[in-house]
């Protein structure tokens, strides 16, 4: 994303010079030119203006979305906000709701194309109508699938920040102005996404999963004619909860900390940083994962939200300048330990400042 006024006049609606707007998109590095600046701006922008304000079916949309933790201005494009049709019932709860609906849907089909590539590959093994005689795909065509769910997921979640992820939302929380607020409604729209998307593969695959397993029989692993390996999990049988907790730890580090590189404008070097091929560069970031760490363990619950926190803490330690982050902070941030309350009050005080909640 570039900035929408490269100039250096003074903005036709606010008056103000784009250099002195701190949350205008092209004073702020592409790495953080997110849904929250884009709304911040147009924010900025409309309330310059009373009488077009009023036309704003946005406008009426702002206390409940400050409720639910959201950007106050929601991110839809000027002139859908003017059009006739935002002032129906459902158009008005798709702009009160439409970053949970994006994290939501986004996590749906990230979760449809890795479950069911694992469900195709474990259905299908020994098929001998497959090409190459012994099943429809193989544990690099799972590696595949995951790493194409979550390109496409982040394509549909673009408005909400395509967090698509618990534990990389929660890192995105403390290291970044990700408001506290929003992390329960992504995390429930996240955790819906992924189980009706499971339900759905499970409907799709029936008739597959009652021939392997026998109608009503629902197996795990290590049995061979186990099918729960599709919805959730399993570690391999010599693995033990140590070297579990590390596998996942490890991986989850990787991951958070190539993300924070692919966002961080200010560490580009000698090209530019991802901008509009970060989909591309996470599907590639996802494929590797899966291919050399994803064997042993899979994706467990606890450890991922440790190792991603470790990973974002590592990048911004060692090559993070932006002021956003905790780390960049007095003594990286660990005084607000000793006063939590304070810190809070502050933290909260700074988003409605910058128009976050």
């Amino acid at each position: 994303m570039d900035a929408i006024r490269p100039r250096s006049e003074p903005d036709s609606i606010t008056g103000r010079d784009p250099k002195e707007d701190s949350m205008a998109l092209n004073a702020i590095p592409t790495a953080h030119a997110s849904h929250d600046e884009h709304a911040a701006n147009q924010d900025g922008q409309a309330a310059s203006s009373s009488s077009f304000e009023l036309h704003r079916t946005t406008s009426d949309m702002r206390t409940t979305r400050s409720r639910l933790g959201l950007q106050p201005q929601a991110p839809i494009v000027e002139e859908h906000d003017l059009a006739e049709q935002q002032d129906w019932w459902w158009a008005k709860v798709r702009i009160a709701l439409r970053e949970p609906f994006a994290e939501f849907f986004g996590t749906m089909i990230l979760v449809l194309f890795g479950d069911g590539a694992v469900a195709q590959v474990l259905l299908s093994t020994g098929q001998k109508s497959a090409p190459g005689g012994d099943g429809f795909g193989n544990y690099q065509s799972i590696n595949w699938g995951w790493a194409l769910g979550v390109m496409l997921g982040i394509y549909v979640a673009g408005d909400s920040g395509a967090y698509l992820n618990p534990a990389i939302t929660f890192t995105n929380c403390v290291l970044r102005k990700l408001p506290w607020r929003r992390f329960p409604i992504y995390l429930l729209a996240q955790f819906l996404g992924g189980f009706v998307a499971s339900g759905i593969i499970y409907g799709n695959y029936i008739d597959g999963i009652n021939k392997v397993e026998g109608p009503g029989l629902r197996t795990v692993p290590p049995s061979p004619t186990a099918t729960a390996g599709i919805f959730c999990t399993y570690p391999q049988a010599f693995d033990t909860t140590a070297s579990q907790f590390a596998d996942e730890f490890l991986a989850s580090a990787i991951l958070m900390f190539v993300i924070y590189a692919l966002k961080d404008d200010s560490n580009k070097g000698q090209f530019s940083a991802s901008g509009a091929w970060f989909p591309l560069a996470m599907f590639f970031l996802i494929f590797g994962i899966g291919a050399c760490f994803g064997w042993q363990t899979g994706v467990p619950i606890v450890a991922p939200f440790c190792g991603c926190l470790f990973g974002g803490i590592l990048y911004d330690v060692f090559l993070y300048t932006g002021p956003d982050s905790l780390v960049n902070q007095p003594w990286f941030g660990l005084k607000d330990l000793a006063r939590p309350k304070a810190a809070i009050l502050e933290r909260m005080e700074k988003h409605k400042a910058e128009g976050l909640v």
